[in-house]
């Protein structure tokens, strides 16, 4: 996870294979960490849009 306006990285997670759970719970802890952030940006199509990222979800 990249913040796009410092270019740092904020987590870098290796598996082969991540849940949206599993990256919901990365931006968690980023967010318990640095603060909630005004705007997430993913970069997949649709066809990997995930139910725990969606709002509301």
């Amino acid at each position: 996870m990249v913040d796009d306006c410092t270019w740092e990285c904020l987590a870098l997670v290796v598996d082969t294979y991540l849940s949206g759970g599993r990256v919901a719970r990365e931006l968690d802890l980023i967010i318990a960490q640095r603060g909630k952030p005004k705007m997430i940006v993913s970069d997949n199509g649709t066809e990997f849009t995930s139910y725990p990222l969606l709002p509301g979800a």
